[in-house]
């Protein structure tokens, strides 16, 4: 009875030892190592490092790779307002005219 008494020991000793890189690991997780981004707003921004994982921020150059088409993809030309460039065909297609006025409609069913 003294073997059986011995091995439920080590066998209470192995339940108590944290033995895992699971569940009970991911208890102790409550500090954080990225925030939001100034430039990009993910939350890549890394504390300690003053770099964003995400667009590279406080770089020039935005962080950009060709082994992520996804993440290229995400903020390519026309993910955005497009301010400047959704005006273009109808700019081009009228030669880039600027400072003229239309002529209003009344006049010009008039004339025909």
């Amino acid at each position: 009875s003294k073997k059986l008494v011995a091995q439920k020991k080590k066998k209470g000793e192995r339940e108590r030892r944290e033995m895992t890189k699971g569940t009970s690991s991911f208890g102790k997780r409550h500090s954080k190592t990225h925030t939001s981004c100034p430039r990009c707003g993910k939350i890549s921004f890394h504390f300690q490092k003053k770099v964003c994982s995400s667009c590279g921020y406080p770089s020039a150059k935005m962080r950009r790779y060709n082994w992520s088409n996804k993440a290229l993809r995400r903020r390519t030309q026309g993910t955005g307002r497009m301010r400047y460039m959704k005006s273009l065909p109808r700019r081009f297609k009228n030669g880039f005219r600027e400072g003229t006025q239309a002529k209003s409609k009344a006049i010009a069913g008039a004339e025909a």
